[in-house]
């Protein structure tokens, strides 16, 4: 048992200093979640369609310019989900940063699993002229000219519903007007 010391004062010891190391680890790892929970990334297209993504990828914000009421149905579903990519693919680097600052060197074989599932969900994407510049698509909207209302839609023709036919029913044979 090479390593290991019979005095129970120096097991005591080493075992209270691993204890600590592995509080002092917990730590660590709580402030760099911590943190990374608040990781927002966002991506802008030049076509009007700005997106931030979490660091799980889902989307916390989805904003337009006015150059989208121009684009067709399917371009912009298009420049929606590209845009979402683009924010995406900063998460690994990201998480990586965090990891780094509050891991050190430390755990290198965790944090290379763990960003290299990251890089696997969302991987990067060739860069779109204009993806990460904020100011991208005028998104100014302070010195924007309020956009005109469109007018409303023309109301439908009143239309009157059809008269109904009364049916007054036959007195019968046998009754001969009796109440009863």
């Amino acid at each position: 048992m090479a390593g290991f010391s019979r005095d129970p004062d120096d097991v005591e010891r080493r075992v209270q200093q691993w204890a600590e190391s592995f509080a002092s680890k917990a730590e660590r790892y709580k402030a760099a979640q911590e943190q990374t929970e608040q990781i927002r990334l966002t991506a802008t297209s030049p076509h009007g369609v700005r997106v931030t993504v979490s660091a799980d990828g889902t989307v916390t914000a989805l904003e337009f310019t006015e150059k989208i009421r121009s684009m067709p149905l399917p371009e912009l579903s298009a420049q929606i989900l590209a845009t979402m990519r683009s924010a995406q693919s900063g998460i690994a680097r990201r998480v990586g940063e965090v990891m780094t600052e509050h891991l050190g060197d430390e755990d290198e074989q965790t944090r290379a699993m763990m960003l290299g599932g990251l890089r696997e969900k969302f991987p990067e994407q060739p860069d779109e002229p204009g993806t990460d510049d904020p100011a991208a698509g005028n998104w100014d909207y302070d010195d924007e000219e309020p956009a005109e209302e469109p007018p409303a839609p023309p109301r439908p023709a009143a239309v009157r519903p059809p008269e109904r036919k009364r049916v007054t029913p036959e007195p019968d044979e046998d009754e001969d007007d009796a109440p009863w």
